[in-house]
């Protein structure tokens, strides 16, 4: 298959870095920086085995349009192999668009998705339990769920991977449609005909397309075989597609993981440099902390703010104060994992940055890097649609976290080592997995666009 996402130069920096000598024998330094692991609690990541046959129906879960009111975008259009599990965009292309990844066309009298697809590497590790920037979806099967559907959200989900799997069908602009819209094949979209909090209604309808295709029918029988077909919900499809995701994406065995699994020879000697800095003078392990290299909080670092914003507010993008109604959280957004991170461009929550460096150098003085962002890094769509005065006017500068409120000073060269520390976070499996797209689906729809 054609791997038209790909940055070449990029990916060639990944390959050449993966092949470098890892030739440092453990010194003095190896066990500051392991003793700076220890500390901001870095392990193994332990991703809990999934069922086969959860993963195979997640699988064509994944890849169908049927999950769309229209048919015409899958789960993957945003969250592709070949695009690293993101779609390579600033901010994504939802219903009604064409193509894949850079090339994907917005759809007439549409509008881009307001925020950044996430990638969606190991998120099947138990202590990953906030999905989305702005936090909609939290919670453990033991405490219950947070989600927009509040109490009308459906039962038996098996985690917060599951329980995010329920809600991009329900949104109009990523999956549903609008109203009026006409599927592929020219019938009415019936799920874009019911109201937004029609929860039930949306899953109930999803369902109903499913069950009525024979392999369908086969694939949620084999995967919950003591569940009767009458009584197989959307909470079902969604816990296979997050065992897909957590059992395809489970991709932890990068040259840093060797490291942590004891071997002192698999980093250079810029990539401990970098780690050193990332765990200390940097700063950067304050908020990503942990095995997944992220608090799951949120944080107003400045970041520019691209697309057409959400809400009443648009076109700001409030982030979590969206969620909270308050003041001190606008423009706050969820600390995002770093696994795989040098693969996943463009970064933040709405793609500001096409670098990792440009990324760097932001967080060390948010100020003056959002008043002098330059927009010409951006396809010349994305550009367009740059709002960062509407959010400096709107007080972005008010709530700036903590953290990074003083500038920070590093030179060229420990930029250049936080880079190659970033870049060693690569599971040489995440470069290509274009072997994992199904050449179909059971409903019989296009995979590719």
């Amino acid at each position: 298959m054609k791997k038209f996402f790909l940055l070449p130069t990029l990916l060639s920096t990944v390959l050449i870095l993966a092949c470098a000598g890892r030739h440092d024998d453990p010194t003095t330094e190896d066990a500051q920086l392991r003793a700076s692991l220890e500390k901001a609690g870095v392990r193994a990541l332990q991703t809990p085995v999934q069922d086969p046959q959860k993963v195979a129906l997640g699988k064509a879960l994944m890849f169908d349009k049927i999950l769309s009111g229209n048919k015409d975008i899958s789960c993957a259009t945003c969250h592709h192999p070949l695009a690293h599990t993101g779609d390579a965009l600033s901010v994504s292309i939802g219903v009604g668009g064409t193509g894949l990844g850079m090339n994907r066309v917005i759809g007439p009298n549409r509008n881009f998705i307001p925020r950044n697809a996430p990638e969606v590497f190991n998120r099947g590790v138990a202590n990953f339990d906030t999905f989305f920037w702005d936090g909609r979806v939290s919670g453990t099967v033991q405490n219950g769920f947070t989600t927009p559907a509040g109490t009308k959200l459906l039962p038996g989900l098996d985690n917060a991977l599951a329980a995010q799997a329920m809600f991009p069908v329900t949104s109009r602009d990523e999956m549903r449609g609008a109203a009026g819209d006409i599927q592929a094949g020219g019938a009415p979209n019936e799920l874009a005909m019911l109201a937004d909090n029609d929860f039930s209604g949306i899953w109930n309808g999803l369902m109903a397309r499913l069950m009525a295709i024979p392999e369908y029918a086969r694939l949620f029988g084999a995967a919950f075989p003591t569940v009767p077909h009458g009584q197989l919900g959307f909470q079902h499809a969604a816990n296979a597609i997050g065992a897909f995701e957590a059992s395809l994406w489970a991709l932890a065995d990068s040259p840093f993981d060797h490291y942590v699994a004891g071997d002192s020879t698999s980093l250079s000697a810029a990539q401990k440099r970098g780690a050193a800095l990332f765990y200390g003078k940097a700063r950067c392990s304050e908020c990503h902390s942990g095995p997944s290299m992220t608090d799951l909080k949120f944080h107003n670092i400045a970041a520019p703010q691209i697309g057409p914003g959400k809400g009443a507010e648009s076109p700001l993008d409030y982030g979590r104060g969206r969620e909270t109604g308050q003041t001190a959280d606008r423009f706050k957004f969820r600390t995002p994992p770093l696994r795989n991170v040098a693969l996943t461009g463009p970064w933040t929550h709405a793609g500001a940055y096409t670098t990792l460096e440009g990324v760097i150098r932001h967080h060390l003085d948010p100020r003056q890097s959002l008043q002098a962002y330059n927009a010409s890094q951006l396809a010349p769509r994305f550009a367009a649609q740059v709002h960062n005065q509407n959010i400096i006017q709107a007080g972005v500068f008010d709530t700036l976290d903590g953290i990074v409120t003083t500038p920070l000073a590093l030179s060229n060269a420990e930029v250049a080592d936080l880079v190659s520390f970033l870049q060693a976070l690569t599971d040489p499996k995440a470069m290509d997995q274009s072997i994992e797209v199904p050449f179909s689906v059971p409903s019989g729809l296009p995979v590719s666009d």
